[in-house]
């Protein structure tokens, strides 16, 4: 008889809702968490979903001591991934080990007999035969040692850290109350998000965006909008969380599904819009994308009760709205300004040079132009061409799908960031 809950798949753990939620520095990262006999033991369930949060694969490891102290139903739960207790004809420590087969283990606590059997090649148990086959095919570990005081100044523990320092990474405990205490998951990730995640120009840069439409009132109900789905704005918000951003969102009422990882701020009109852009850039921030299809046009004495659908005519009398990237290098003058510029049915050359005279008038550092009526786009609008214009040039991305798009249009971001 087939177990089912065997035969689930990973994907449907409800765990694994949260992986990629605070950012995907570490996505497609599998990590192995050792988790030795300590009663810091508890701590590494923490450590594991801070390590999902930010992309990690996380499969747990856990001593007999261990399970004597956290049940590794926890683990599992924690993380979607069966816990590994003992070793089987699976040869559980050859598929988590073995050359490649994982980016970094980390032993989480790391108590003194654990260190001990790695620098003396012991393997008597699944932690201490993972660590060995580990360091033999030379995968990343990260030891996290937690012990008393007068343990961890003991001459044989020092003698083993001394064999093993420059071969593996050590995070140093915190002294406190006499005990050598485990560091902090915290502090872990953000040692494991430094020297294991990827790398990029854009880590770590600060990102305000804007994507999606705006709705403007006629009245409580009717309102003026346009077509912006909000899709290449979400696909380039997600591609820059990807590269290691950190990426607020102001979206308005967009179809698409704003990305995990990023800040969002749901807005509505363009008036809201301006607003919270105007209050998030109180902060600093490295670049800001305005690639939201805001208002130009907004009514200019919206009725306060619904209007009655009696009268065969109505006339709307509609305002210019004022240009929210007009405004963003008087607030921060050094921030890198992208803006969007979308027409229809017109030519190239008239586009780039429509594109140019938004350049200068916002006072941007590039300006991502596209038409949007051309047959070809509306046959097809999850394919588009965009030409990147500065100063200095004019590039085009080619016809392709949007997902290829911003790829694009942020290796150019790269561009101005070199």
């Amino acid at each position: 008889m087939v177990d089912k809950k065997k035969t689930r798949k990973k994907k449907d753990h409800p765990s694994l809702d949260i992986v990629s939620s605070y950012g995907v520095e570490l996505s497609g990262k599998k990590i192995v968490l050792c988790v030795a006999g300590s009663v810091a033991a508890y701590k590494a369930i923490e450590l594991a979903r801070l390590l999902m949060r930010h992309g990690a694969d996380v499969t747990c490891v856990a001593s007999n001591a261990v399970t004597k102290l956290v049940q590794p139903d926890y683990f599992k739960w924690a993380t979607g991934n069966e816990v590994i207790t003992k070793l089987t004809g699976e040869l559980e420590h050859i598929r988590l080990a073995d050359y490649k087969q994982s980016n970094l283990i980390i032993v989480y606590p790391g108590t003194a007999n654990t260190l001990g059997k790695l620098a003396n090649g012991i393997d008597d148990t699944p932690v201490s035969t993972i660590l060995t086959v580990g360091f033999g095919s030379k995968i990343p570990i990260l030891m996290c040692l937690a012990m008393h005081a007068s343990m961890y100044d003991n001459l044989a523990v020092k003698k083993n850290m001394e064999f093993l320092k420059n071969k593996i990474e050590f995070f140093s405990p915190q002294m406190i109350e006499g005990k050598a205490k485990a560091p902090e998951p915290e502090d872990v990730l953000e040692y494991v998000l430094k020297n294991f995640g990827f790398s990029s120009i854009l880590k770590n840069k600060k990102i305000l965006m804007t994507a999606g439409p705006t709705i403007e009132y006629i009245d409580p109900v009717r309102v003026i909008t346009n077509q912006s789905s909000g899709k290449t704005g979400v696909l380039l918000a997600s591609e820059l969380i990807s590269a290691g951003s950190k990426v607020t969102l102001v979206y308005g009422p967009g179809m698409e599904k704003p990305p995990k990882g990023a800040k969002v701020i749901r807005v509505s009109t363009s008036k809201e819009m301006h607003e919270a852009v105007k209050k998030e850039m109180k902060t600093k921030f490295d670049i800001v994308i305005m690639a939201a299809a805001a208002a130009d046009y907004i009514p200019e004495n919206p009725s306060k009760k619904k209007i009655k659908s009696t009268q065969n005519r109505i006339k709307i009398s509609l305002k210019k709205a004022p240009k929210i990237i007009d405004q963003i290098k008087k607030i921060q003058k050094n921030v890198i300004l992208i803006g969007f510029k979308a027409e229809a049915n017109i030519g190239e050359k008239q586009l780039i040079s429509l594109a140019k005279k938004k350049l200068h008038e916002s006072n941007a550092d590039m300006i991502i132009a596209n038409d949007i009526g051309s047959p070809r786009y509306k046959k097809n609008p999850d394919n588009n061409e965009v030409f990147a214009v500065d100063s200095g040039k004019v590039k085009s991305s080619g016809w392709k799908k949007k997902q290829k798009i911003v790829k694009f249009i942020k290796k150019e971001i790269e561009n101005k960031l070199k």
